[in-house]
C-alpha cells in the first residue's frame, strides 16, 4: 500500500489531475480479481457464474471506462512552479470554489455532528471534499519536488510548505471520517459510493484549480464524462455482489422458558437458578407468586337507596378476594 500510494503521489507531477484520479478504478478491479483468487471458496461452475456475474460485468465496464478516460483525458500539463501555484491560488474561480466548498463542508459537518445525520452520503461527501484538497495540494507538492530534483529549486517558496501542511492535515481528517464510516457501513458500499463522490469532486477541483479542460473541445469533454460514468457503473456492479453483514439481534427463544432444556446443553438448564426475589431472566416456581399477581382491592362503596335527589354513587363496586 505504501509503495502504491508513493507511485500515485509521484504520478501527480507528470500528468493532469483529471486523468489520475479516475484511474483508481483499476485498484477496485484488481481487488475484485485478487479477492476471488485468494478467498479459495469451494463452488460449482453455475454457482460461480451466479455469484460473480455482476463482478465480471463490472470489471468489463470499468475497463471500458478506463480506456475512454485515458484516451480522452486532458493532455495539457504545466510545470508546478511556485509562481504558477500562487497564480492559481489567487484566481477568482478557485476562490469562489473554495468558498462554496467551505460552506458546504461546514453544513455537512453540522448535520453530522449536531443532528446525527449518519447517512453514508453525508460522511463520504465530507471525505470527498477533504480528498479534493488532498489531491490538489499533493499535485502541487509532487510537482515542486520533481522540479527541485531536476535542478529547478522550488523549496524556497513558502507556498510549498503551505501546500504540504494542507495535504497532511486533509489526509488525516479524511482517514478519520473514513474510519467512522467503516464502523457503520459495509466496506464494499464505502468503496463504491466513496469512489464516485471522491472522483467527481476531485475532477471538479482539478478542472477549476489547474484548468485541466482549458482548450479541450466538446467531444473530448463529453467522451471523458462518458468514460467516468461507465467506470462508476462498473465499480458499483463490482461492489454490489458482496454479502451484507447480518446484524446481531438479541431475542428470547422458546427453549429459554423456565423448566425447558436446551438440546445443545446436554440436559443443563438454559437459565441459571437464582434463589432470590422474582426478577426478569430468572423465573422460578415461587409459592407466593399468586400474591404478586393478586388483583388490587377497591374500597367498598355502600349503595344508597333514597330519593332521586339524594347524592350518591349510581353503581356499586364489589370487592374481589384472592380466591375469586
Amino acid at each position: 500500500m505504501l509503495l502504491g500510494e508513493l507511485g500515485v503521489f509521484a504520478s501527480y507531477a507528470f500528468a493532469p489531475l483529471s486523468l489520475i484520479v479516475p484511474l483508481s478504478a483499476v485498484s477496485v478491479i484488481a481487488s475484485a480479481i485478487i479477492g476471488i483468487i485468494f478467498i479459495k471458496e469451494k463452488w460449482k461452475p453455475k454457482d460461480f457464474l451466479r455469484r460473480y456475474i455482476l463482478s465480471f460485468i463490472g470489471c468489463g465496464l470499468a475497463i471500458v471506462g478506463t480506456y475512454l478516460l485515458v484516451t480522452f483525458a486532458p493532455n495539457s500539463h504545466e510545470k508546478m512552479t511556485g509562481e504558477n501555484i500562487i497564480r492559481h491560488l489567487v484566481s477568482w474561480p478557485f476562490l469562489l470554489y473554495m468558498l462554496v466548498e467551505i460552506i458546504l463542508f461546514c453544513l455537512l459537518l453540522y448535520f453530522y455532528k449536531e443532528r446525527n445525520a449518519n447517512n453514508i452520503v453525508v460522511i463520504l461527501l465530507l471525505v470527498a471534499l477533504l480528498g479534493s484538497m488532498t489531491v490538489v495540494t499533493a499535485k502541487a507538492v509532487a510537482g515542486m519536488l520533481v522540479l527541485s530534483v531536476q535542478g529547478d529549486l522550488q523549496l524556497d517558496y513558502p507556498v510549498f510548505y503551505v501546500m504540504f501542511v494542507c495535504m497532511v492535515a486533509t489526509a488525516i481528517y479524511q482517514a478519520a471520517f473514513l474510519g467512522q464510516a467503516s464502523q457503520m457501513y459495509d466496506s464494499s458500499l464505502i468503496a463504491s459510493v466513496g469512489y464516485i463522490l471522491s472522483t467527481t469532486v476531485a475532477i471538479t477541483a482539478g478542472a477549476i484549480f489547474y484548468l485541466d479542460f482549458l482548450g479541450e473541445d466538446v467531444l473530448h469533454v463529453c467522451m471523458f464524462a462518458l468514460g467516468c460514468l461507465i467506470a462508476f457503473l462498473g465499480v458499483f456492479l463490482i461492489t454490489r455482489n458482496r454479502k451484507k453483514a447480518i446484524p446481531f439481534e438479541p431475542y428470547i427463544s422458546m427453549d429459554a422458558m423456565p423448566g425447558m432444556q436446551n438440546m445443545h446443553d446436554k440436559g443443563m438448564t438454559v437459565q441459571p437458578d437464582l434463589k432470590a426475589s422474582f426478577s426478569y431472566g430468572a423465573l422460578e416456581n415461587n409459592d407466593n407468586i399468586s400474591e404478586i399477581y393478586a388483583p388490587a382491592t377497591l374500597p367498598i362503596m355502600q349503595e344508597e337507596h333514597g330519593s332521586r335527589s339524594a347524592s350518591g354513587v349510581p353503581y356499586r363496586v364489589l370487592e374481589h378476594t384472592k380466591e375469586e
